[in-house]
């Protein structure tokens, strides 16, 4: 679940996750939580608002893709007072076919950009669902071309504030003091700039946002895909406004009770502990070693012959990189860029392997080539942006000298990804508001219509048991097995995946119980081209991992 980026990020790790998608695991990875409104918190609508008037408009000149801003209330609890912009992007519906509505996605994170994202990833959305219905998405509130979080004067000031912290996590008790210095630090700055907004930027608010959005688009019911991080909030609309349910699709999902902490007990354990995101990551890099290992360096540049000396090289690059960082790729930027790397499949399994092996040859990988420009210039997306929302939202233990002791119970479990994975929600142990209005439960309220829900086996981030953790716990829903790797069936090409998608989102028809979906493609299916990835070159076609804000 991700887990925020710029996404042109300065780091190793956190330029790879900041390509096209968002999945954040989560994506994100910032950033606890306490009293709420209960007539929100307990599943109330709130009070009536004036539904935003929606004026679209091309992006830029020429552009396919049309802009609009909603203007929403801040506080829903006491909605005269203060209101906000959330940035939307639309591609209307190509035909042929007659139009049926639109589908609203959000892309994870927390803190992915519609905006930048959905038009990156246009293409992905089956061919059916792009003819017969608008794509609208938007930036959450908090969030980039929206109403944001920002607690920067300057560009500058924000860079230099990055540069402060350690890139992937921090090894050593050294790096650790500046880890939480620099966090503190940036609550702190977060907190004189908009203390009002911190407290509103929860699941439960963009849900209320997307009742409105789906009011404001013309709709009587919601039709949705939300992956990652979009899943949580996908479950929280589900119970707050089960009878607006026409069609929602979740894909990588979080576990509601992992996110509340079982509705916010005592939190041992930080969100993607519970959750098991280390887990399921060490599983996938597993798979992705005994993939490469039993194919040649034609296929994947770090292949050493076989599986077990594969795991062995891997190892020992680690090992070396502990001692002798190459360039700025240390151990912990390399540990956390090889989960952000395991996202996406094609290509990026092939470029993960092109960086390691690069590394293990004492050179610097070479930067990724530049994404495909969004209609809308990059908005700022900085870590305050995803941890507001994790930070207020999912309990994590609030005193940072238990987290070295958590890291080294995680790597005993879990090797590397246990040490990415729990330094990542982390910076929640200094960032102290807590959201006001947010959704803890129940997650069982009966829906208009059932929601399907997509678990991927191997995903570095968001474990194939939350989702079946969240088809027991809706009240209705099916379950989809996509049986490959990577983060979100979205940008991991499966047309089983997507023929599926289509027939439920144009005239809901669930896949049978226990249906399973393979990828088109398997692992290092292609041969690198010369002088292509293999040698560290190539383009990035990953996702936004909420998480690697580090490397993010």
């Amino acid at each position: 679940m991700s887990l925020r980026m710029p996404v042109r990020a300065s780091i190793p790790g956190r330029r790879r996750c900041a390509a096209a998608l968002a999945a954040t695991a989560i994506c994100s990875a910032m950033f606890t939580f306490t009293g709420s409104d209960p007539a929100l918190a307990g599943g109330a609508p709130p009070p009536r608002v004036p539904v935003p008037q929606l004026d679209w408009r091309p992006c830029s000149p020429g552009s396919p893709f049309d802009c609009a801003t909603a203007e929403v209330p801040l506080d829903y609890a006491d909605p005269g007072r203060r209101t906000i912009d959330l940035a939307l992007v639309r591609r209307k519906a190509t035909g042929p076919g007659k139009r049926i509505g639109s589908l609203l996605f959000n892309p994870g994170g927390p803190g992915g950009p519609g905006t930048v994202q959905m038009p990156q990833n246009y293409e992905a959305f089956p061919e059916e669902v792009r003819e017969r219905f608008d794509i609208v998405s938007w930036d959450p509130r908090g969030i980039g071309h929206s109403t944001a979080v920002n607690c920067f004067g300057t560009p500058e000031e924000a860079a230099a504030w990055a540069a402060r912290k350690p890139a992937g996590f921090p090894v050593g008790e050294q790096q650790r003091a500046a880890w939480n210095a620099a966090f503190k630090d940036l609550y702190q700055r977060c907190l004189k700039r908009d203390p009002e907004l911190l407290r509103h930027v929860s699941t439960a608010d963009s849900a209320h946002d997307l009742d409105l959005l789906r009011q404001a688009v013309g709709d009587r019911q919601l039709t949705y895909l939300g992956i990652s991080y979009g899943t949580i909030l996908g479950a929280t609309y589900a119970n707050l406004y089960p009878g607006h349910v026409r069609a929602m699709t979740l894909d990588s999902n979080i576990d509601p009770r992992a996110w509340t902490n079982h509705a916010m007990g005592d939190a041992r354990l930080p969100t993607f502990l519970r959750m098991g995101s280390d887990v399921t990551a060490a599983s996938t890099l597993e798979q992705f070693l005994t993939r490469c290992g039993s194919t040649g360096t034609d296929h994947c540049a770090f292949s050493a012959g076989s599986p077990q000396a594969t795991r062995s090289k891997f190892d020992q690059l680690m090992r070396r990189l502990r001692e002798q960082p190459v360039g700025t790729w240390t151990y912990a930027a390399t540990a956390s860029d090889t989960v952000s790397g395991l996202y996406t499949l094609h290509p990026g399994w092939t470029e993960l392997a092109g960086r390691l092996q690069d590394l293990w040859q004492g050179r610097v990988p070479a930067p990724p080539a530049p994404l495909p420009a969004p209609p809308v210039p990059y908005p700022y997306l900085g870590d305050e942006q995803a941890g507001a929302v994790l930070c207020g939202d999912s309990p994590n233990p609030r005193d940072t000298a238990v987290y070295p002791a958590l890291e080294e119970a995680g790597a005993a479990r879990t090797g590397d990804p246990g040490r990415h994975w729990t330094w990542a929600a982390e910076p929640c142990a200094t960032w102290l508001t807590r959201a006001e209005n947010r959704y803890t439960g129940p997650w069982n309220k009966p829906t208009a219509h059932p929601v399907m829900v997509v678990g991927t086996l191997f995903d570095p981030s968001t474990p194939y048991t939350n989702a079946q953790a969240m088809a027991e716990e809706l009240a209705d829903a099916r379950l989809l097995t996509n049986s490959g790797y990577g983060h979100t069936a979205l940008i991991n090409t499966s047309s089983c995946v997507n023929a599926h998608e289509s027939r439920y989102f144009i005239d809901g028809t669930l896949p049978p119980p226990g249906t399973t979906c393979r990828q088109d493609t398997p692992p290092f299916a292609t041969p690198v081209p010369h002088g292509g990835v293999a040698a560290g070159g190539g383009a990035m076609a990953g996702v936004v991992s909420r998480l690697l804000r580090q490397p993010r």
